[in-house]
């Protein structure tokens, strides 16, 4: 399984220059995992970035994934990894659905580098 993180997907759907490492877990949609955080998120940047159209179309291509619902025991479990690893909340939801389904999490977020289970892409500009 893996699972994109916001900056992964707003890479991808800009075309930037790591757009590519981040297609092969994008584009296998059936082991793909995409936590509603992501979707907030992404949803937020590409309305910003773009405009809305824009937005509800790379939503769209998330939702071919499978949509992951923050619940109770993630909360919880986000929230000690928060305290464990200094990352914020939506980095910490992000993470503790990855470790809840045995995932890969695939991100150029440096607040996940070196983290176990974690692909980290260092970002390019």
């Amino acid at each position: 399984m893996n699972l994109v993180d916001s900056s992964g997907w707003v890479e991808f759907f800009a075309d930037g220059p790591n757009a590519g490492r981040f297609a092969r877990p994008i584009l296998g949609k059936y082991a793909l995992l995409v936590p509603t955080i992501c979707l907030y998120e992404v949803f937020k940047i590409v309305s910003t970035r773009r405009d809305r159209a824009a937005a509800f179309q790379a939503i769209a291509h998330m939702k071919q994934g499978r949509i992951i619902d923050i619940d109770a025991a993630t909360a919880l479990q986000a929230a000690r990894i928060s305290m464990d690893q200094q990352l914020p909340m939506a980095d910490s939801l992000i993470y503790a659905v990855a470790g809840a389904h045995g995932a890969t999490l695939w991100t150029q977020d440096v607040d996940f580098e070196g983290l176990p289970g974690v692909q980290y892409v260092s970002k390019q500009d």
